[in-house]
């Protein structure tokens, strides 16, 4: 693909999100046409389109956005890591907290083989995004539209990125679920991240993961085994990577509880039958629900696991259904902000109540 039609497919791809996100089309979020042809390509409409109906392949999304991922070098105290990147805007590379944590120095080198100093601007281990500043970079390197909302499960995706050093590498797949609630490396659980089949390895890290229109689905985060790798999502990135540029940071919302789903065997333990919800586990002390909310009085052994008894069960926030961990993650992640005020439907003893809770800021507990 040349660089002028490059630019057209990329400009395309923007103003079709645009467009969609306004409500003017009446196709899914990333809905995507499968031809049968075998190129393995797709009849692309809806958001993110190119021109509808037309026909974009794996070699056409390589082509339009190997220009703008880069591999990521960050020199570290204790040793070197090496990830990828890609580019964000006219000055800015999206990697992984994870791959610039505590950098002394990081390069990021093109496909073109130009190499770049690059500037930590801001990170978030909570999303595991980071933001990196660069100077200089090939005109051909343009940003790659990110997409709103999230592609339909089975949507056809590549990462691209450099696994194992190995420089501009592509690898096909499809999404294999959303809004999973991802335990990463650095210990803190990321919500709303997409599952993917795309073969990722060390290395993939911060490469993007793209729809064959070249929209940017999700920055890649982890590979939990064959056929299993995680992104974190575009709306993640959407909400986080602003703040990241302005002000070098990001503040999550944060009730102060831990909790665990009400599974059928903790529903029996607490005669919860019929129940969808979260039970509250532990209170923060001096925490946003501190007194508010009333965490687990003990724990009862079923079959040699201790299950929690006697916490509240939260069931909705501001009357958003809260049936598992995941969805409270993904509410508190993407809808609130600390210092706003949520309203908590809980069950207490057979009762349904209300509790106002000022959201504090992310920290040790969810």
């Amino acid at each position: 693909m040349k660089q002028g039609s490059r630019r057209r497919f990329l400009r395309a791809a923007g103003v079709a999100a645009s467009v969609g996100l306004a409500g003017c089309s009446g196709t899914r979020v990333g809905e995507q046409g499968v031809d049968q042809t075998n190129d393995a390509s797709v009849v692309v409409t809806g958001e993110g389109s190119v021109q509808q109906g037309q026909t974009a392949s794996y070699v056409d999304v390589y082509e339009s956005a190997i220009e703008s991922v880069v591999l990521v070098q960050a020199f570290l105290s204790t040793g070197q890591s090496q990830g990828s990147g890609w580019v964000y805007d006219g000055s800015h590379v999206i990697t992984n907290h994870h791959v610039v944590d505590d950098a002394e120095v990081v390069e990021v080198q093109f496909s073109d083989g130009t190499w770049a100093e690059a500037t930590v601007l801001g990170t978030d281990r909570f999303s595991d995004l980071a933001v990196l500043a660069v100077a200089e970079k090939p005109d051909s390197a343009v940003p790659l539209p990110v997409m709103s909302g999230d592609p339909p499960v089975g949507t056809r995706v590549v990462a691209i990125g450099n696994p194992y050093g190995l420089e501009g590498s592509m690898s096909e797949g499809i999404v294999s679920g959303v809004n999973r609630l991802l335990p990463n490396i650095n210990g803190v659980q990321i919500a709303d991240t997409i599952q993917t089949d795309v073969a990722v390895n060390p290395g993939n890290s911060g490469g993007p993961l793209l729809r064959l229109d070249g929209t940017v689905v999700g920055c890649v985060n982890a590979g939990g085994g064959e056929n299993l790798a995680f992104a974190i999502s575009a709306a993640m990135i959407r909400r986080v990577v602003p703040e990241l540029i302005d002000r070098g940071e990001y503040d999550h919302a944060a009730m102060g509880i831990s909790m665990t789903n009400v599974t059928p065997t903790v529903a029996r333990v607490n005669d919860l039958d019929g129940v969808s919800g979260v039970m509250v586990v532990t209170v923060a002390d001096g925490g946003p629900s501190s007194g508010l909310l009333q965490p687990a009085t003990g724990t009862n052994s079923v079959g040699g696991v201790r299950v929690p008894v006697g916490g509240d069960v939260l069931l909705a926030l501001d009357g958003t259904p809260i049936p598992t961990q995941q969805a409270y993650a993904v509410y508190l992640a993407l809808q609130m902000r600390p210092g706003e005020v949520v309203t908590a439907t809980v069950l207490r003893d057979g009762e349904r109540i209300e509790r106002t809770v000022t959201l504090g800021t992310r920290g040790g507990l969810t």
